[in-house]
């Protein structure tokens, strides 16, 4: 087991300033469309690891939605967005549920 200091572990950079620095406070417009596409390509890698869970190909999740395979691959990528009708979609296809939690 490796033992930090205090005094070193207050020196060490914090996730939240480095964000403050490079995408600016939370609650600015850069820090919220920052914030908006960290969501949708964790959205995205769920639903591309549970296609690849079931051994979909692009090609076949495609299909099952009406979507061609690069469309697929774009999303997966994450150039282009997700509209919510199409992440049910996609969810839906691979027989996912998920429900909105208020909190």
């Amino acid at each position: 087991m490796i033992k930090i200091s205090e005094e070193k572990w207050s020196k060490l950079p914090k996730i939240e300033d480095q964000l403050d620095e490079k995408y600016g406070p939370v609650g600015s417009p850069s820090r919220k469309e920052f914030q908006a596409k960290a969501e949708a390509w964790y959205y995205a890698e769920l639903l591309r690891d549970e296609r690849k869970r079931q051994k979909l190909t692009q090609q076949q999740l495609g299909e099952r939605i009406g979507k061609k395979r690069e469309y697929i691959s774009a999303l997966e990528q994450g150039k282009t967005d997700m509209q919510l009708s199409t992440f049910v979609l996609i969810a839906n296809a691979l027989g996912l549920r998920f429900s909105l939690v208020v909190g």
